[in-house]
């Protein structure tokens, strides 16, 4: 009767539970220099993680904080002007207040409250739109009608009313006469 030999396990071969017995540190050494590896990545990948969060809502507390400034400029970008025209205000009420009927006060009262005026629009940068003689433009001008004059054609005979401006823009046209060439008489 012959004894059956069952395959099993080399009593030296490596296998994937143990390493080899020639160098068991030889095997183990790659695998924890990877885990260790593994480890200083993930606190790596743990700190960019922070740093990008930090990032990310420090980045949406500036746009917060920039929103809010331009909105109190919006809300706020009269103040300046409106601070200026409060004395112009208190002015007129005085003169209104002003019992004496005195025609020479009054006056000097308006011209003073008047300064007042111009100071503020100047501050401001509000500049007055006085054409008077000048060629007709229709970015500043709004002509009224067209007069037969001897002054050249196409230039502003009358200001019928001063326009304004704010920087480079117009807040109202000046209303204006034009002149226009005479027409020779019929015969």
């Amino acid at each position: 009767m012959s004894e059956e030999v069952k395959p099993g396990p080399v009593p030296d071969a490596p296998s994937p539970e143990r390493p080899a017995s020639d160098a068991p540190a030889a095997a183990a050494l790659p695998y924890q220099a990877m885990e260790a590896k593994v480890v200083e990545l993930e606190a790596e990948l743990a700190r960019a993680k922070e740093d990008f969060l930090r990032a990310k809502a420090e980045t949406e507390n500036t746009r917060r904080r920039a929103q809010a400034d331009i909105a109190n400029a919006h809300k706020y970008a009269s103040e300046s002007f409106a601070e200026s025209l409060v004395p112009v205000k208190d002015s007129l009420e005085a003169a209104l207040a002003d019992s004496s009927a005195a025609l020479d006060t009054l006056k000097s009262g308006v011209e003073l409250t008047l300064k007042q005026l111009v100071a503020a629009f100047e501050r401001a940068r509000i500049t007055q739109i006085d054409p008077a003689g000048a060629k007709f433009d229709p970015r500043f001008h709004q002509a009224i009608s067209m007069v037969e004059a001897d002054s050249e054609p196409n230039h502003v005979i009358t200001v019928l009313q001063k326009g304004y401006q704010l920087h480079e823009r117009v807040l109202r046209p000046a209303l204006v006469t034009v002149a226009k060439p005479r027409q020779a008489p019929s015969a």
